[in-house]
């Protein structure tokens, strides 16, 4: 199913959940205490794909970095990309306001990011995405590289690498859902709610569309 909603926005989209972001401290990457749903359940709860996110990383010097617009302009043209197109920032808002939101502190959120490059990742509900840009940048070229994260205070991996596709993570049986400019009418959110689990894809990226074959 393809759906529509309000806002101009790919990652204004979320905002249409009423998702609402908490006050946090600047801390590096930890828990906090929301509820973690079990995988595959038919229990009602969202499931959100960020597809197309721009996270890759470049060398520059002896380091790695996380391949940003801004300060990469030169490295991404070399490799044939559009410098603009370059925006891991977006995946760093929606991660903020989903995982902020009182729908998954209920235990009733799931999140999965699907890279350009192919790579996907899975979110622990519980994880504290950290509130600057930077550091987030920082935590990102870890994960590409070590291909999980463990909790600070604890032997939970809160971030990790997973075998794709994303489909084989889905409910049987669950609706899927992609938000698109080009749909013949908007939806409210609240029209696609039910007692049932859903999937609703958002794209991650500055520019273009999403093309999934799981919707």
């Amino acid at each position: 199913a393809v759906v529509s909603t309000q806002s101009g926005h790919y990652g204004r989209d979320i905002n249409k959940f009423e998702f609402i972001m908490a006050d946090s401290s600047d801390d590096d990457v930890a828990q906090h205490p929301a509820k973690v749903a079990k995988k595959n359940s038919s229990d009602k709860r969202l499931i959100v794909v960020l597809e197309n996110a721009s996270l890759e990383t470049v060398k520059v010097g002896q380091t790695f970095k996380l391949l940003t617009a801004d300060k990469h302009k030169k490295s991404a043209q070399k490799d044939g990309k559009v410098a603009g197109g370059c925006r891991p920032d977006i995946t760093h808002q929606c991660l903020l306001m989903l995982l902020d939101s009182p729908l998954n502190r209920a235990g009733k959120l799931q999140v999965y990011i699907h890279t350009e490059r192919n790579v996907l990742i899975e979110i622990n509900p519980s994880t504290r995405i950290p509130r600057t840009f930077d550091r987030f940048c920082g935590l990102m070229v870890q994960l590409l590289h070590k291909l999980s994260i463990h909790a600070a205070d604890g032997p939970n991996k809160l971030l990790k690498v997973i075998k794709n596709p994303v489909s084989d993570y889905f409910p049987p049986g669950c609706r899927k859902y992609c938000m698109t400019y080009n749909a013949p009418r908007c939806v409210r959110p609240s029209e696609l709610v039910t007692d049932e689990p859903c999937v609703m894809v958002i794209g991650a990226q500055a520019h273009g569309s999403v093309n999934v074959e799981y919707t």
